[in-house]
């Protein structure tokens, strides 16, 4: 279910936090459209954080530490990667104004980043919202191979050791679905949205101000299953 927003210029962070905890997030229907709409899938995306999965290539590549990973270092670098277009898609659905309004959740401490660098350039990455225990996957995007992967596995290990019970990935790819992700439907997403609303999750229980080792990284979510 989507409806359109007329007045997109009143969205403000405040505004989007509170449409998150009650099911909804925008989108644009290009790059350069300047109008947004609210989404509300039939079927919600997830992936349950206990059944995590990291095939066991990956787990290598995670465990070399061929990538330094940081958080929140470069979040706008992340989310221009993210709109910028890739190799499987020629446009993307990250706005200018969407960009605005992600950069002013990160600002107020309620959106992160995941960077993945090689030799000093970044080369891939993701970004999501954090409300309660509850963490919303917007985009990732790589520039080197698995960089997006290695992301998304330092995240759920973040996840896991802050205490947060619930990750959304909004829809359901193949490439998400080799990791665990499964769709639920609209009225048990909701009941399980409330559920993570109560309390609150810490995305700095592991360091920020340093990188997580890959094994360790891995070692937090083999514990977690």
């Amino acid at each position: 279910m989507a409806s359109r927003d007329s007045a997109s210029s009143e969205i403000t962070p405040e505004v989007l936090l509170r449409a998150y905890a009650c099911g909804i997030f925008p989108m644009a229907e290009s790059v350069d459209d300047p109008t947004l709409f609210w989404v509300e899938p039939e079927l919600r995306g997830i992936i349950p954080l206990k059944g995590f999965h990291v095939a066991s290539r990956l787990a290598r590549t995670v465990r070399s530490d061929a990538f330094t990973v940081t958080v929140d270092r470069d979040f706008k670098a992340v989310i221009g990667g993210c709109a910028a277009p890739q190799p499987d898609r020629d446009d993307t659905w990250i706005n200018r104004r969407i960009r605005e309004l992600y950069t002013g959740l990160y600002e107020i401490g309620h959106c992160h980043s995941v960077e993945v660098w090689q030799d000093g350039d970044l080369a891939g990455g993701l970004y999501g919202v954090s409300l309660g225990r509850a963490f919303f996957g917007e985009s990732m995007f790589h520039r080197t191979r698995d960089a997006s992967k290695v992301a998304l596995v330092h995240l759920v290990a973040r996840l896991l050791a802050g205490g947060y019970v619930l990750l959304d990935t909004q829809f359901v790819t193949e490439h998400l679905r080799s990791f665990g992700a499964i769709e639920v439907p609209r009225q048990r997403y909701r009941a399980m949205l409330d559920a993570a609303l109560k309390g609150m999750a810490s995305f700095d229980a592991l360091p920020i101000d340093v990188p997580v080792r890959g094994a360790d990284a891995l070692a937090i979510i083999a514990a977690a299953r």
